[in-house]
């Protein structure tokens, strides 16, 4: 995948691994990963099914709807920063994280709320995320 990727070489990297994951044919570890994550996601699999819908189709937050494209690529950046413990502390944050949740999929959801809002803040006052309370947000969580 790329540093960058556009909105359609995102979406069309989850179709691919859906069709290497309907064809059993092999994945990319990076492949892999979205194929894990895609399977805990059966809701999107309807949507991957369909792939020039998935190409085009919107998802305004106004209506309330979850982007599942946003939504995998969140799991597969936490994977990521977790792995390479980037930024500093990541790693020992989501593990603490996930150690005192219920699962590892639903503390994951609960890191893509802090890792949205560093996202969000930086966006709207045009400056560099702010780190610091990125994992202040996922320690204050991990409680």
């Amino acid at each position: 995948m790329l540093f960058n990727p556009s909105r359609d070489e995102v979406r069309q990297f989850f179709l691919d691994v859906w069709k290497k994951t309907q064809e059993k044919t092999p994945m990319t570890p990076m492949e892999v990963m979205a194929h894990e994550w895609i399977l805990l996601h059966p809701e999107y699999h309807d949507l991957l099914d369909r792939p020039e819908e998935a190409m085009t189709k919107e998802f305004p937050v106004e209506d309330g709807q979850t982007n599942p494209f946003l939504h995998m690529s969140m799991h597969l950046a936490l994977e990521e920063q977790m792995s390479i413990d980037q930024p500093p502390g990541i790693r020992n944050a989501l593990t603490l994280l996930i150690q005192r949740s219920a699962n590892r999929h639903g503390a994951m959801h609960q890191a893509m709320q802090c890792l949205g809002e560093m996202l969000y803040n930086a966006q709207k006052y045009s400056k560099a995320p702010d780190v610091e309370s990125y994992l202040e947000c996922l320690q204050r969580r991990a409680g």
